[in-house]
């Protein structure tokens, strides 16, 4: 009986062994496959878009920080051309890319009215500073309105003026300025580089001069210059950006869907909440300000 006994336990034994090494692999797929599922991004069909957008976006780090976690959740891969607002514009009228990121909203509406773009969603925003020289030499720090500041910039200081020259949404908002002044800059103070925000603002270092920038290229190359923030906060300065998609009927090659994804995605809570976690040096350069 005791022999017997043995025998059942063992037959018991082996049946159950061979059941367990049956179900292993059933096991081991059953662990791989959320796995799997989580680390396999989507495959779009037409996987590249063509973004146009200003130098801000690019100098200050923000689409390196955001555009490898689109990436990550969508699949798809951003092409970027960081050029001005104006020409970031040009781009999309001439059907040479699938999306826009843009600050010029005189622009930007003319661009909708004009049938060129699908749809233009706010992004985020900050705002426009006056760079110059420590000492001040314009006596602008204390202006009571970004106007009279610039009033003060073409007053008889010798310190130069650089302006972007290059109907960026930078240069736009410096011609509003002169214009609310009553002034057209001209003479050997006034220099017009036509050149991106931090090639301008190195530049204007350069010179001891003065020139208007973003607040974002701003913090991104302060630390190569010896210039300082002249004048801020006037209202007039709210810097806002907006998303445009480039109207598919223009070329077949408008890559709308991939385009629709990330117009989408940029204004998802995830991609306003990257916008907003964006940092450098502890400072937020872009605030989020999408509303559905």
């Amino acid at each position: 009986m005791h022999f017997l006994r043995n025998t059942h336990k063992v037959r018991i034994l082996a049946a159950a062994t061979v059941l367990l090494l049956t179900a292993l692999p059933v096991f081991a797929r059953g662990a791989e496959e959320p796995s799997t599922i989580a680390t396999q991004p989507p495959s779009p069909a037409n996987p590249r878009i063509r973004l146009a957008t200003t130098t801000s976006t690019e100098n200050s780090g923000l689409l390196s920080f955001m555009l490898p976690e689109f990436t990550k959740d969508t699949g798809y891969t951003v092409d970027v051309v960081a050029v001005g607002t104006g020409a970031a514009l040009k781009l999309g009228e001439n059907a040479d890319a699938d999306i826009l990121l843009v600050h010029a909203r005189s622009l930007e509406d003319a661009f909708m009215a004009a049938g060129h773009g699908t749809e233009r969603r706010d992004v985020m925003y900050n705002d426009f500073v006056i760079l110059g020289p420590k000492n001040d030499p314009a006596g602008i720090k204390n202006a009571p309105s970004a106007i009279e500041a610039f009033k003060r910039l073409a007053s008889g200081t010798p310190a130069a003026f650089v302006s972007r020259g290059d109907n960026s949404g930078t240069h736009v908002m410096e011609k509003d300025l002169w214009k609310a002044a009553g002034i057209t800059p001209a003479g050997s103070w006034y220099k017009e580089a036509g050149q991106g925000m931090e090639q301008v603002i190195i530049m204007t270092d350069g010179l001891s001069g003065y020139t208007l920038t973003d607040r974002g290229t701003w913090l991104a190359v302060k630390d190569k210059t010896n210039l300082a923030i002249a004048y801020e906060g006037d209202p007039t300065l709210f810097n806002p950006y907006g998303i445009i998609t480039v109207n598919p009927a223009k070329h077949a090659d408008i890559n709308a869907q991939g385009a629709k994804v990330l117009l989408d995605w940029i204004t998802s809570t995830r991609g306003q909440e990257l916008v907003s976690a964006f940092k450098l040096g502890g400072e937020t350069l872009f605030f989020p300000n999408y509303k559905p």
